[in-house]
């Protein structure tokens, strides 16, 4: 009876339910990237030039950018010795996207007079700094949730922020068609209302779960059919035309397969269950089962036989001492660090230009996306669909990356900035294949920068983890990520942004033809290429520290 009641309480207070909340509250909030849908408004309705929108731009990447605040927040509120969580980071985060951009559609509505650009620097800068809050409170709640498959867990979360953007346009386009102002209104609401039920959920269970990387599987499947079905969705928006009743109809399967990983969850849970009524029929301790334990220390650390070579035998009482004794070693050799000690490591500035060039060079690209699509000739449908579909290459970089260097580092022993180096160096292809204006080019290249610049998403937070510690991860990751504002400032206004208005100079600022991109986007792509040089520095900096303790933790934690 004691224990069916545990289960029923069980049942909503579990590191699945958990990972579930995370998902869905990631669903919608991607509206970083849906910014070339209203930006024309925007641009329109106050009189902006092409700078002047890249400038709010930047703000916008800054505000979704900066997570210091949240990351500082979020080891703030889960401290042991406060009585916080997760959700006090989600709630801070749903009070700054409701704030930001209810002003912004304020603006476009024409509700407020047309206030300076300031100030819509300002709107836009709070708007999106809740993004920061929503990302650190799922991403590194499920780096604690599972710590052995944290490359697998991030992918996920991040996988489903970078699918948020064709979700949300797939409601706008249901139910708000061609008003962006609308729109605006709606990514006032959703994100918000959405975390505010959901943010109870989001917890941290230290515990193991049985059968972990088959859920977590099971979930990366999940994604991927909803990725697939999202992109056939936006294919055929384009071949056809859709009457309402079509849309809604997607619209509707599109939310029953977002809530399919309650039914995972639900497994996951039954599983457990089963478990613990199992362990519960047996009685004290087995000291053979710590014998095993130790083997396993023993097998870890060096490996088929004892290295002294002689023969020992360990006392029954011993057998704790010697595993703690192990453990102690272990802790010794992982890092720790927080903040102001990472950035006195060259490691740290090292993946920061790395992430400076590749992220932000990727989000130049989709600030502009609706710019270049119109210089190039492309219709207003064409360019939304090209910003629905760079949300399904955004979300198989998230995804694959993660799940990638997962099973490499399992496997192989191969460290995660190898991945970084080899997707930074496809990412100078992809801005080189745009920069070159041929017929069809913007497709292939934004196929390219897309599943590129999403693989850095997933890559850096699990690598800040990894060298510098969990303890400190939301802090430390978010402060890397300012390296995008940093470098999407210096490509979007000082290189796109500045070549775009001298050409368009005396034309009523619009540019028409491949010269008004051709030459930022060159010059992107050597950008870029730096990045991958960066990151396979740090590779080979860190290749001893993943082989010799990354790998042998993860060793240690399966034979247990």
């Amino acid at each position: 009876m004691e224990t069916r009641q545990r289960h029923e309480k069980k049942k909503l207070s579990n590191k699945w339910a958990s990972t579930v909340a995370s998902i869905l509250i990631q669903s919608t909030s991607g509206n970083l990237y849906t910014f070339s849908v209203y930006s024309p408004a925007l641009k329109s309705t106050q009189g902006y030039s092409q700078s002047t929108l890249d400038t709010i731009s930047v703000f916008k990447d800054f505000g979704a950018n900066c997570g210091v605040l949240s990351g500082l927040l979020y080891s703030y509120a889960n401290d042991p010795r406060r009585r916080g969580g997760p959700w006090v980071v989600h709630l801070a985060g749903a009070a700054q996207n409701l704030l930001g951009y209810s002003l912004m559609w304020a603006c476009v509505a024409g509700i407020l007079p047309r206030p300076p650009v300031a100030a819509v620097c300002l709107f836009m800068l709070v708007a999106a700094h809740a993004q920061s809050f929503f990302n650190t409170a799922n991403v590194v709640t499920a780096v604690r949730n599972f710590p052995d498959y944290s490359g697998t867990a991030v992918g996920i979360m991040k996988g489903f922020i970078g699918l948020s953007g064709a979700i949300l346009i797939q409601i706008y386009q249901t139910v708000f068609n061609k008003n962006p102002a609308a729109f605006l209104l709606m990514l006032a609401l959703l994100p918000t209302i959405n975390a505010l039920l959901l943010m109870w959920f989001v917890r941290i269970y230290n515990a193991s779960a049985a059968e972990e990387k088959k859920r977590l599987n099971a979930l990366s499947l999940v994604a991927l059919v909803i990725a697939a079905y999202l992109m056939v969705v936006i294919i055929l928006e384009n071949i056809f035309k859709w009457t309402f009743l079509l849309h809604l109809s997607a619209l509707v399967l599109l939310l029953l397969l977002l809530f399919s990983p309650v039914y995972v969850a639900a497994r996951a849970l039954q599983g457990e269950f089963r478990n613990a009524e199992q362990t519960q029929s047996t009685e004290g301790v087995d000291q053979n089962s710590d014998l095993d334990r130790l083997e396993c220390y023993e097998k870890t650390y060096y490996g088929e036989e004892d290295p002294t070579g002689s023969d020992y035998q360990i006392l029954p009482g011993d057998i704790n001492e010697e595993i703690s004794k192990h453990e102690d070693n272990d802790q010794q050799l992982e890092r720790d660090l927080h903040l102001s000690q990472a950035m006195c490591t060259v490691d740290f500035w090292i993946l920061f230009l790395a992430m400076a060039c590749g992220m932000g060079s990727g989000l130049a690209t989709v600030n502009n996306i609706g710019q270049i699509g119109g210089s190039l000739g492309y219709t207003s449908e064409e360019v939304n669909s090209m910003i629905s579909l760079w949300s399904i290459w955004n979300f198989l970089g998230r995804f694959g990356a993660g799940f990638v260097s997962d099973f490499f580092l399992h496997t192989k022993g191969s460290g995660r900035p190898l991945f970084m180096a080899i997707t930074l160096a496809a990412l100078s292809v992809g801005h080189a294949v745009i920069g070159s204006g041929l017929p069809g080019a913007l497709y292939v290249g934004s196929v390219l920068v897309g599943v590129c610049y999403g693989s850095q998403w997933s890559l850096m937070p699990t690598i800040a983890s990894e060298i510098f510690g969990v303890n400190h991860m939301g802090t430390i990751f978010n402060t890397i990520t300012m390296a995008n504002p940093v470098g999407s400032y210096i490509l979007s206004i000082r290189v796109i942004g500045y070549i775009y208005d001298k050409e368009a100079s005396g034309k009523g600022h619009k540019c028409e033809g491949t010269k008004c991109f051709m030459l930022s986007f060159f010059i992107m792509a050597g950008a870029t290429l730096l990045g991958s040089l960066a990151a396979l520095l740090l590779f080979f900096r860190t290749r001893y520290f993943y082989s010799q303790v990354i790998l042998r933790r993860i060793q240690h934690s399966s034979r247990l």
